[in-house]
């Protein structure tokens, strides 16, 4: 009797222990599949994103040993195969300007918590612009290898560059405006010393424009000569617009008698335009100022060059009623 319990106990363990193997079993079954799924959706992921993901070894040699395909969007078709081949032709593609900064993210000499903001030359040679977040992988205190992922931002570069230049020019010249001349006023101030001209210009008939024919064509006439005035913009001259008929040239690294002529030369352009003009005619006053150094000194010769700009003003009015009197 005993040992036919004892046969259906062990046949009922054997049963159970069965069937929680057949359970074990599809479950890790179910398990894998949804690993393999996952990982497919992973891949799928990568290979699909427009960001760039690398791994690039350092040493003992320098090679990529992944990158995923979406550089081909930016650099080419083969741009892949072509950097697996030549892990050194990421020095061929950087902006010169960033090629030191490239080097130091190789060898690891470099911040590499912060972004690393570069340009890349793209498959129609046009210069983009990326970020890159990096992360280094050492091996016994050594640098052997970088990974990390670099996405283009062409687009929050533009819009950084359209503010910048709306906040530094003038809504109507589109030439500098007041606060931009005044950062560089501050610049050489308090930072950096050399010699400085600055020239102020101020048209003569504004308000009897504006009083007369309205303020379209007063906006005209100082539109016509903020083009004249900036004709003669450069490197270290800087025009700009700091009020509503008034204009100021600051010239850096300079010398007096540069400024002068640069004065004369404004002269005679306004000459020829008035000449060449059928409707609108540029009446303009300055006054010029000069020093040999900047620092601690840019207000005091910007009051000068006013001062001497309206003396000018003063003598053309001077002129003007000793003109009607005769």
């Amino acid at each position: 009797m005993m040992s036919i319990q004892f046969f259906i106990g062990l046949m009922a363990g054997i049963c159970i222990s069965l069937l929680f193997t057949l359970y074990l079993h599809r479950r890790w079954n179910n398990q894998k599949k949804e690993l393999i799924e996952n990982q497919e959706r992973l891949v799928k992921v990568v290979e699909n994103t427009k960001d760039i993901l690398y791994y690039y070894q350092v040493k003992p040699e320098r090679q990529f040993k992944y990158l995923s395909p979406s550089l081909n969007v930016f650099f080419g078709e083969d741009a892949v195969q072509r950097n697996y081949k030549d892990p050194d032709r990421v020095y061929k593609s950087i902006h010169p300007d960033y090629y030191d900064i490239l080097h130091k993210k190789i060898i690891g000499e470099i911040d590499y918590n912060q972004p690393i903001v570069q340009r890349w030359r793209d498959k129609d040679g046009n210069y983009r612009w990326f970020e890159e977040y990096t992360t280094p992988i050492y091996e016994n205190g050594e640098l052997v290898a970088i990974q990390g992922v670099l996405r283009n931002i062409d687009e929050k570069i533009k819009l950084q560059q359209d503010l910048e230049y709306r906040i530094h020019h003038d809504s109507l010249t589109h030439i500098y405006n007041r606060e931009f001349f005044q950062k560089q006023m501050d610049k050489f101030d308090k930072q950096v010393d050399t010699s400085v001209g600055i020239i102020l210009c101020d048209l003569d008939e504004l308000k009897y424009m504006n009083d007369n024919f309205g303020h379209k064509e007063g906006d005209a006439l100082i539109k016509e000569a903020a083009k004249v005035l900036n004709k003669f913009s450069s490197e270290k001259t800087i025009v700009a617009r700091i009020g509503g008929d008034e204009f100021a040239i600051l010239v850096a690294d300079t010398n007096k008698e540069e400024v002068e002529k640069l004065l004369a030369d404004i002269s005679r352009e306004i000459h020829k335009y008035n000449e060449q003009s059928t409707n609108i005619k540029i009446k303009m006053s300055a006054g010029i100022a000069f020093s040999n150094t900047s620092i601690g000194n840019m207000n005091e010769l910007f009051a000068q060059a006013d001062k001497n700009m309206y003396r000018e003003k003063k003598a053309k009015k001077e002129s003007s009623k000793h003109a009607l009197n005769c």
